[in-house]
């Protein structure tokens, strides 16, 4: 519930920040460009607050996270920010500029028509930094392992020795050789991506850690290992 005297809107970038107030009680715009530091920007409120009273402050979720949020919060300045996929939008308003989105979030945190969104711990958005990192890992691989395997199939080399992607194969992998094959592309294209799974190695045991010390231990309780074999702390062999 709005009950500050002031709505601010930030549209915040990585390198700049726009900001749109409403001091509710004078009628008064106040429009500014911010540099994108939390400590400039706690600074801009902090004075804004001292011209114009308690400040709610708004902003997106976005790229840049949560730290700015949770240096205004540390400030002593109510911040909430806001679902993207929430805001209500102007139907016929096609022209989109960092000014309107401020001012547009301003003027929906002043009529309390903010959908926010809970703002992570530094833990939490590094568990959750590491999970969506271990999902690009993992994509990765797989990629690489297709275009591996069809490499391999246009040479006429077809691994029948058991399940594929196994220590075995492996093996099988390392004798067939850039002295075999005569290709460029095994030195330098997917078969040196196939290194990908060795370097997350200890990945698995730190989302592990992080769940059972977190807030939904059942939810994390049983993360998959970053090359997609089995739960993690399991052998991939």
């Amino acid at each position: 519930m709005f009950t500050e005297r002031t709505s601010l809107g930030l549209d915040v970038h990585a390198r700049s920040v726009r900001a749109a107030a409403i001091d509710t009680r004078t009628g008064e715009v106040i429009e500014r460009v911010v540099w994108p530091r939390t400590v400039d920007v706690v600074g801009f409120v902090t004075d804004l607050t001292r011209q114009h009273g308690p400040v709610l402050v708004t902003y997106e979720a976005g790229p840049t996270g949560y730290g700015l949020a949770r240096g205004l919060l540390a400030a002593g300045h109510r911040t909430q920010v806001a679902a993207p996929s929430k805001l209500l939008r102007p139907s016929g308003e096609r022209v989109k500029t960092d000014r309107r989105d401020a001012m547009l979030l301003a003027r929906l945190a002043r009529n309390d028509d903010i959908v926010a969104v809970t703002i992570p711990t530094p833990a939490q958005e590094s568990a959750r930094d590491l999970v969506r990192a271990r999902e690009d890992v993992r994509a990765a691989l797989m990629s690489a392992r297709h275009q591996l395997s069809k490499l391999l199939l246009r040479h006429g080399y077809v691994y029948l020795q058991g399940k594929a992607w196994t220590g075995g194969h492996d093996r099988w992998l390392r004798r067939i050789g850039t002295h075999e094959l005569g290709l460029t592309a095994w030195g330098h294209g997917p078969r040196s991506m196939m290194a990908t799974p060795r370097s997350p190695s200890s990945w698995p045991a730190a989302t592990g850690s992080m769940s059972r010390s977190w807030r939904w231990p059942r939810t994390a309780s049983t993360p998959r290992s970053p090359d997609g074999w089995g739960a993690c702390g399991g052998s991939r062999h």
